[in-house]
């Protein structure tokens, strides 16, 4: 093609939690398509808590390597195809990672079709892997319409699926719980949830049973002091989704929770869930998110970082920025 693109590559690892002053951003040359292959240019890059553990270790996923650009999903255009099926300007979802300018094979590709108000980044968000990690999770932990839920990381990407869904589905009371004033501002006056709690002040376990008595079913997006707090206020019966941990993500592991016997006595469910295992249930969970969101009880805020070079603070945002809310991205724009 003749065009050098700009991506973020992993210098070096890193040496703490939220030492993300690891990355460097790099000038290569856009090589021409394969046959089968597509070059997309960019718009939007996702950032998403579990690439934090995968800067040093691996995961479910292997860790980075150094050198390399990080990987993500995307959303952007077709700028150069060789292969039918798809043309210059076709908007889509791809792997292509931290770069301005991807190659990939076209078949690993999905069509979006953004309009002025479900713009492309949506994809990346509240209809991407986030929202069916929140789909699933509830599913996971058999939500029905009667319980009191409690979603940790509400704000979040995942969360913010979570609180609407419940919501949605009739749930008798929704807890969302996050860090700072403004974030529970945000959980009560936009997702619409019905007690919202700050970490970072509230006494968790305390306070949810304060107004709710006892929880039916906890959704994990942060482990730890949360899942602690949890298994203090769940019904006997209760149940756990476990999607995240991110309070020790970047540390040399969470202390466990000093109350597990909770889970005899109280004879409490807890299943781990990786949305990877249930791409399957994409379908059934677009016919139900696509109408919530065009009615407008599905909202999906975005929170952007402008450039590659923003790399370091949209990661830091991650562990708790005041200032995101819902999903996050590296705007190419």
């Amino acid at each position: 093609m003749g065009v050098i693109g700009r991506e973020v590559v992993l210098e070096r690892r890193p040496a703490r939690r939220g030492d993300f002053d690891c990355f460097d951003v790099v000038e290569r040359r856009v090589p021409d398509p394969l046959p089968g292959q597509v070059v997309i240019a960019s718009t939007a890059l996702s950032v998403d808590p579990s690439m934090i553990p995968r800067l040093t270790a691996d995961t479910y996923a292997p860790k980075f390597t150094l050198g390399r650009v990080i990987e993500s999903r995307a959303v952007g255009r077709v700028v150069s195809s060789a292969d039918d099926r798809w043309a210059h300007g076709d908007w889509v979802v791809h792997s292509g990672g931290w770069r301005e300018f991807a190659v990939v094979d076209a078949a690993t590709v999905t069509r979006i079709e953004p309009t002025p108000d479900v713009p492309a980044e949506t994809w990346l968000g509240v209809l991407g892997a986030p929202g069916l990690t929140a789909f699933v999770g509830l599913d996971v932990a058999r939500f029905t319409p009667d319980d009191v839920v409690w979603v940790s990381g509400a704000a979040g990407a995942v969360g913010s699926v979570a609180v609407q869904l419940a919501k949605a589905r009739g749930a008798r009371i929704v807890v969302g719980s996050a860090g700072g004033r403004e974030k529970c501002r945000y959980l009560t006056e936009v997702l619409g949830v019905d007690v919202a709690l700050d970490y970072r002040s509230d006494d968790l376990a305390a306070a949810i049973l304060d107004v709710t008595g006892g929880i039916d079913l906890y959704f994990d997006n942060v482990g730890g002091s949360h899942l602690q707090a949890a298994l203090a206020t769940l019904n006997v019966g209760g149940r756990i989704a476990a999607c995240g941990m991110v309070e020790g993500y970047g540390t040399a592991g969470l202390p466990a929770p000093h109350n597990l016997t909770e889970i005899i006595t109280k004879r409490l469910t807890m299943s781990g869930l990786l949305v990877t295992d249930h791409l399957d249930k994409r379908p059934a969970f677009l016919a139900e998110a696509v109408d919530l969101v065009a009615s407008g009880r599905l909202t999906s805020s975005i929170t952007k970082y402008d450039g590659l070079d923003s790399a370091a603070n949209a990661m830091s945002a991650l562990l708790g920025d005041a200032a995101k809310l819902g999903k996050a991205v590296i705007d190419l724009t």
